[in-house]
């Protein structure tokens, strides 16, 4: 099937959305004389239906985007001009092996570093031969906590694992919650079920902190300052104890500190969540009586109101409330914040950390790579970046420009484009496009895997990740057998996971035949039964929290420099929040280079509230 779709020249084949989105849409791709010419969504995929998103109709635009990097380049000019000149795989290959050997015997092998993020989200490209690689090398460990890390560890402090309702299911909802999400751009399958299910009496609310495209399209926006979703969520169980609103038998049979969180929350009064948030009482009584009353009510938890540092807890506090009336018995109710723990396949299989030659190396949180470039202790000597971009993506940009610019730092950057970040790189090296792989992609949303193949030949010279880190494994003289095993036979490899029973009957034959082949969701009609949390039962008190010193019951923590109903005045050094909501067609710093999106997006806009606009 891969060669076949390779060298035909027209039709239409399947093919899989890359793209770091909850949705991961089913597509088709319509080739003439060998080239994409069109891309169009899947109408067989269960759940994305042919719908797809702007941005990636337009895809075909950026795999044969004129800048594409085709040829492997080496710098000739000072680092951030982007001089460069071709050469060859081999020089380049030897090159990098030749400096990783030199910085090894000389400085040890963590002052290497790699740095990636999702910027593809197959399996192989991300979690397969490259990180083989890099435990194979010693290097040192990346925390790649710049999205979602805190928000899931919030999530399973109640729950015990990455795992929500059914997104499929919440059409059967009579409420529907979307808290710090704008799922009309970010989610739009979801929207969509949102939709069916308005259109059958439910009510959607958006709770956030300005009115995006999802707050406009709902029944109720509420707004409210950022990093106080917390207080309005335990505000809501004050309110849900009080009024006799909650499900005591589901308490008592699955959840532990239901009576401790009956306590806590008193203190959680309307009057003083509504001094917190902003939000009116009125508003405050008004949204639990919908929520608290309603038959089955759901609540999408988005990925904004994590991005603070009481995201954490922000997140476990929202998660709580499902609990209170026995929502998870409800097809439909309950929340959802990630879903990736349906699809969790075997990362042993495909990482290999028993290939680590020192398995207790450092750990370098990438939300603080520019701190990590100026240390002068055990100096990070080595950055090779791929599926990111961290000079346009990371915080404290300027602090990372200094980092990327020291000259010591020998970088590589493996990239479709000519990035902020390849401009700074030493080696950059072309990349395929997920057209041009083969890749697993399992959605952290839906309950589908999928399967994707190439459809074009790569373009140029560029190679995939599984290639890439192959060549530098036997050029740095490892001989383990890992590093000559195939796309196949990975992929089979992280699918054979008896410890995930969802994974039970997704094969590789199967996805192959069918592209797309669904989680086996029985193990979630028994689940309460047996959460993965240290009691066992939903967490609202977590012993593990307060071991950590952490507030082990739902708690509002205000932020270290937040609105917390005092505003400030102009005097202050930062009288003022700033928060950096999605743009609607780009992805990150992905399509920014595109003509057509660029046009669609404009010049970057800054909304201000009128009482700030006329100081």
């Amino acid at each position: 099937m891969t060669q076949a779709m390779i060298h035909q020249e027209n039709g239409v084949f399947p093919a899989v959305c890359p793209l770091d989105c909850p949705d991961t849409c089913g597509l088709l791709l319509h080739k003439e004389n060998g080239k994409i010419v069109k891309v169009t969504g899947n109408p067989e995929h269960p759940i994305t239906q042919g719908a797809i998103c702007n941005k990636v109709r337009n895809m075909a635009h950026r795999v044969y985007h004129p800048e594409r990097v085709l040829y492997p380049l080496r710098r000739v000019g000072p680092k951030g001009e982007g001089a460069f000149e071709r050469i060859s795989w081999d020089e380049a290959i030897q090159e990098i092996a030749g400096r990783y050997k030199d910085l090894i015997e000389e400085y040890g092998s963590e002052s290497i570093l790699p740095y990636s993020f999702y910027g593809n989200m197959g399996i192989l490209s991300v979690d397969g031969m490259d990180r083989r690689f890099f435990n194979r090398l010693g290097a040192s460990r990346l925390k790649q906590s710049i999205c979602n890390s805190a928000g899931n560890e919030g999530w399973k402090s109640v729950m015990g694992f990455n795992g929500g309702t059914v997104p499929e299911d919440t059409v059967r909802a009579d409420v529907i919650l979307v808290w710090g999400g704008n799922i009309v751009s970010t989610n739009m399958h979801q929207m969509v079920i949102a939709e069916k299910a308005r259109k059958a009496g439910a009510k959607v609310v958006v709770i956030d902190v300005h009115k995006n495209q999802t707050g406009q399209w709902a029944d109720w926006f509420i707004p409210l300052y950022p990093g106080t979703d917390a207080a309005l969520a335990v505000g809501l169980m004050h309110i849900m104890f009080r009024d006799g609103m909650v499900n005591e038998e589901f308490l008592r049979k699955y959840t532990i500190g239901h009576e401790a969180l009956r306590e806590h929350v008193k203190e959680y009064t309307p009057e003083h969540v509504s001094s917190i948030t902003g939000i009116s009482i009125e508003d405050i009584e008004k949204l639990t009586e919908l929520y608290g009353r309603a038959d089955t009510s759901y609540i999408h938890i988005g990925n904004g109101l994590q991005h603070h540092d009481n995201g954490g807890l922000t997140v476990r506090s929202i998660a709580a409330l499902p609990a209170l009336t026995g929502q998870w018995l409800k097809r439909g109710g309950g929340a959802a914040k990630s879903n990736g723990g349906y699809n969790s396949m075997d990362s042993d299989a495909l990482e290999r950390p028993d290939l680590r030659p020192n398995p207790e190396a450092r750990t370098i949180n990438m939300n603080r790579i520019g701190e990590a470039l100026a240390m002068t202790e055990q100096p990070i000597k080595s950055l090779f970046v791929y599926c990111s971009n961290p000079l346009v993506v990371a915080p404290d940009t300027e602090r990372v420009r200094e980092g990327f610019a020291r000259e010591d730092l020998f970088t590589v950057v493996h990239d479709l484009f000519m990035t902020d970040t390849a401009k700074y790189a030493d080696i950059v090296l072309p990349a395929t496009s997920s057209f041009e792989n083969t890749d697993l992609y399992a959605s952290y949303w839906h309950q589908y895997v999928q399967l994707q193949e190439p459809v074009i030949p790569a373009l140029g010279e560029s190679k995939g990740n599984v290639e890439l880190f192959s060549m530098l494994g036997r050029a740095m003289g490892f001989q383990e057998p890992a590093f000559h095993e195939t796309e196949e036979e990975m992929m089979a490899r992280a699918l054979d996971f008896p410890d995930n029973p969802y994974l039970n009957g997704v094969t590789l034959d199967k996805l192959r035949e069918h592209r797309h082949v669904k989680l086996d969701m029985t193990p979630l009609e028994t689940y309460l039964d047996r959460l993965p949390t240290p009691s066992g039962r939903i967490e609202l008190y977590s012993a593990k929290l307060e071991e950590a010193g952490l507030p082990p019951l739902p708690t509002y923590v205000p932020l270290k420099e937040g609105y917390d109903g005092v505003r400030r005045g102009r005097g202050h050094q930062y009288p003022l929040m700033f928060i950096s909501p999605p743009n609607h067609n780009f992805l990150n710093s992905t399509f920014a280079n595109v003509e057509k999106h660029q046009k669609l997006e404009k010049e970057p806009a800054l909304q201000i509230h009128p009482a700030d606009a006329e100081e």
